[in-house]
């Protein structure tokens, strides 16, 4: 088994999975749409006991008398949200250095609070970044965003 790492878009926090990753689903609950700002949240179940945080710590908002979700308090990237006594946290996949290693989604849940063009997004119009980026608007488009790997220090030096 190797290990997986990921954090939020700033590099204030960074973390470490050193376990075998559980179900990855989607969840359309008004209070995922509201902690992710979107439709809802893809999340994956990861045991606590194989989760260290190895830079910073998370902001932690109860949005609910049994849940505690976290964020970058620096830049609010949504990490995970997790119910009490569980021994698992929802972890946001977004959030991991290879989000695409995460299996196949098993199921989507809260579906009564489903937005009613979310079964439609496949069927849009697909385009790359570089379909309505010019060249010189590539050239100026410098992220500030984390790498998808562990740095020794972050943000580097050099940054404007």
């Amino acid at each position: 088994m190797s290990f997986k790492t990921g954090g939020c878009q700033c590099g204030a926090i960074r973390y470490r999975i050193d376990c075998e990753l559980g179900d990855a689903s989607i969840c359309h609950c008004r209070m995922c749409q509201k902690a992710f700002g979107s439709w809802g949240a893809a999340l994956v179940s990861v045991p606590v006991l194989g989760f260290t945080w190895t830079r910073g710590a998370p902001g932690i908002f109860r949005s609910s008398s049994i849940v505690s979700r976290g964020f970058c308090p620096a830049c609010g990237t949504p990490l995970f949200m997790q119910e009490d006594g569980d021994s698992n946290m929802e972890l946001a996949i977004g959030t991991l250095d290879d989000p695409a290693a995460i299996p196949p989604l098993s199921r989507q849940s809260a579906i009564e609070s489903r937005l009613p063009w979310f079964a439609t997004m496949q069927s849009l119009p697909e385009e790359h970044m570089w379909d309505y980026r010019t060249d010189e608007d590539m050239t100026k488009l410098k992220t500030r965003q984390h790498p998808d790997h562990d740095t020794d220090t972050w943000p580097p030096k050099d940054t404007e």
